[in-house]
C-alpha cells in the first residue's frame, strides 16, 4: 500500500474543488493549480496551496504536463488527480507521472492507450468476446478506412445511413452522419478535416446508424487486485453538438434484465483492458433495447454525482483508495438503486442562438438550496466567465425517492437558480424536464432535433415566473446601457470560431 498524503489536483473550477472536498474529509492536503484567468477561482482559495501554472489558454497551463510534474516534486506531492478533460486521459502523461514516481488517480497508460481509441478499443473488446459472453458491437468496419471506394463498398454492405466517425475522437468531432450514397463523399472529408483539426489524427472509421438512439453509460469501478464491479447505468442521450446537457440515473426505460446484461458488459469491457480506477462503458441502445458497446471513458464523468446520489458511494473516495492499493470494499451483490437523481448542466450558452457559447459577468449569482438539492460548482457572485475553457458554470443535482421526485425538485431548483449578465442553459433544462417525450421516457439524442426550437422558451410562464423574468429583463437591459456606454472598456466577446479553437472540449 501507498499512502497518499498530498494530492495535486491537476485541473480547475468545480471538478477541482469536488476532488479536494473528498481529500480534505480524508485527511489528505491538496494543492491548486491556476492559470493566470483563475486567479482569484474558489478552488485556488480552497486548497492548502495553490501555484500559477501560467497565462489563460490551456495549453500554456493547465495542459503543461512536464511543469506540473516538476511542481509535485518541489511540494513533496504524493498524488495527481486529473479530474476530466484536460490532460485526464493522455497516457502519455499518465506514463511520465508513474516515471517521476508519483502516483496517478486513475488507470494505468496501457488501459488509457487502449480505449483512448476507439477503433483499438473495439478491438480489445473483440479479442475478449471469445468467452460465452459476448458483447454486443454495432456493425462497421473493424478497422480505419482510407479508400474512399472500399469505404463506400462497406457502407453499402452495412446499409445506409451509416456514421462516419474520427477513430481518436470524442465530444461530436470528426463524426458525420451518411443519409444516402450520394452524400458519401462530401461528408467523408468533412469527417476526416474536422478529425486532422481537433486531434490530430484522420483515422475514421464506419458504423451503422442506429436512427433513434439512446446513450446510456454504466459507471465502473476497478483495483489494482483483478476485481471490477459496476455501478449501474446513467442516461445520457438530452444532447446538443453530442455533448450531453441533462442526464439521470437509473434509466426510465431499462428492464432489470437489460440492466444486468448491460453490467456485466462493462465488467468485461473493464477486465478487457485490465482497468483500474473509475471509468465509463458507453453504450447505444436502440428502439427495441438492443444496446451496442460505444467505447470507454477512462477518468471521471462530469455527470458522475448522479451515481453517488444513488447508490450512496463516494467515487472520489474509492478512486484514491483504489490508488492507494486498497482492494474494493464493495462487492457487486451490496450494491443497489436507491431512489432518482438528475444532473443539467448549467452553461455560459445562449439557447436562442444555436447554443452558443456567451461571455460576461455573474452579476447575479444565488444557487438553489433545500433538501435533495446539490450545486457543483466552482464560480462566485461577480466573476467573469473566461472565454479559454469550457463554458460549464454548474452542475446542479436533485435527488428524489422516484424519477417523479426528482424532477419536481429539479425544476423547483432551476427557479430558485438566479443568474443574471450572461445566457444560461437553465431555462432549456425546464423546457426539457416538462417535455412529454422526457417525462415519459421515450426519448433519444434527436430530442432537440425533434422538439426543440428556441420560440418554445417564450411560451406562456406562471405569474411569479413572470414577475421574475422582469426583474431580470430590467437589469439585463439597464447592465447592457452600461455596457454600451464604455465599449473601450469592456471585453468584445470572440467569435464562434475563435471560442472552439480556445475552449476544451469534454464528454
Amino acid at each position: 500500500m501507498s499512502k497518499i498524503n498530498k494530492i495535486l489536483i491537476a485541473n480547475r473550477g468545480e471538478i477541482a474543488l469536488r476532488i479536494m472536498r473528498t481529500a480534505r474529509e480524508m485527511g489528505i492536503q491538496t494543492v491548486a493549480i491556476f492559470s493566470e484567468a483563475d486567479r482569484n477561482s474558489p478552488h485556488v482559495r480552497f486548497a492548502d496551496e495553490a501555484v500559477c501554472v501560467g497565462p489563460p489558454p490551456s495549453n500554456q497551463s493547465y495542459l503543461l504536463g512536464d511543469k506540473i510534474i516538476q511542481i509535485c516534486k518541489n511540494l513533496h506531492v504524493d498524488a495527481i488527480h486529473p479530474g476530466y478533460g484536460f490532460l485526464s486521459e493522455n497516457a502519455a502523461f499518465c506514463q511520465k507521472v508513474a516515471d517521476a514516481g508519483i502516483i496517478f488517480i486513475g488507470p494505468s497508460p496501457e488501459s488509457m492507450d487502449l480505449m483512448g481509441d476507439k477503433l483499438t478499443s473495439k478491438h480489445t473488446v473483440a479479442k475478449y468476446n471469445r468467452s460465452a459472453f459476448r458483447i454486443p458491437m454495432v456493425p462497421g468496419t473493424p478497422d480505419a478506412v482510407t479508400d474512399r471506394i472500399i469505404a463506400k463498398q462497406k457502407s453499402k454492405e452495412i446499409g445506409y445511413p451509416v456514421l462516419i466517425k474520427a477513430s481518436a475522437g470524442g465530444g461530436g468531432k470528426g463524426m458525420r452522419v451518411v443519409e444516402y450514397e450520394e452524400e458519401f463523399d462530401e461528408q467523408m472529408d468533412r469527417a476526416v478535416s474536422e478529425a486532422i483539426t481537433s486531434f490530430g489524427n484522420g483515422a475514421v472509421f464506419i458504423e451503422k446508424y442506429i436512427t433513434a438512439p439512446k446513450h446510456i453509460e454504466i459507471q465502473v469501478l476497478g483495483d489494482k487486485h483483478g476485481n471490477v464491479i459496476h455501478l449501474f447505468e446513467r442516461e445520457c442521450s438530452i444532447q446538443r453538438r453530442h455533448q450531453k446537457v441533462v442526464e439521470e440515473a437509473p434509466s426510465a426505460v431499462l428492464t432489470p434484465e437489460i440492466r444486468e446484461a448491460m453490467g456485466q458488459c462493462a465488467v468485461m469491457v473493464a477486465k478487457a483492458c485490465n482497468y483500474y480506477g473509475a471509468g465509463t462503458v458507453e453504450f447505444i441502445v436502440d428502439e427495441n433495447l438492443d444496446f451496442y458497446f460505444l467505447e470507454m471513458n477512462t477518468r471521471l464523468q462530469v455527470e458522475h454525482p448522479v451515481t453517488e446520489q444513488i447508490t450512496g458511494i463516494d467515487l472520489v473516495k474509492e478512486m484514491i483508495l483504489i490508488a492507494e492499493g486498497h482492494p474494493l470494499s464493495i462487492k457487486q451483490e451490496d450494491l443497489k438503486i436507491n431512489g432518482h437523481s438528475i444532473e443539467i448542466r448549467v452553461c455560459a450558452e445562449d439557447p436562442r442562438n444555436n447554443f452558443l457559447p456567451d461571455v460576461g459577468t455573474l452579476h447575479t449569482y444565488i444557487r438553489p438550496q433545500g433538501n435533495g438539492v446539490r450545486v457543483d460548482d466552482g464560480f462566485e457572485q461577480g466573476m467573469a466567465i473566461p472565454i479559454f475553457y469550457d463554458p460549464m458554470i454548474a452542475k446542479l443535482i436533485t435527488y428524489g425517492k422516484d424519477r417523479n421526485e426528482a424532477i419536481d425538485k429539479m425544476i423547483r431548483a432551476i427557479d430558485e437558480f438566479k443568474i443574471s449578465g450572461i445566457e444560461t442553459t437553465l431555462q432549456f433544462c425546464k423546457f426539457v424536464l416538462k417535455h412529454e417525450a422526457f417525462l415519459s421516457g421515450k426519448f433519444d439524442t434527436r430530442f432537440i432535433g425533434l422538439y426543440y426550437t428556441p420560440d418554445k422558451l417564450d411560451e406562456p410562464v406562471d405569474a411569479d415566473e413572470e414577475i421574475i423574468a422582469g426583474v431580470l429583463s430590467i437589469h439585463l437591459l439597464n447592465h447592457k446601457k452600461t455596457v454600451n456606454s464604455s465599449a473601450s472598456s469592456v471585453e468584445v466577446p470572440i467569435q464562434q470560431s475563435q471560442w472552439k479553437t480556445k475552449r476544451l472540449e469534454y464528454r
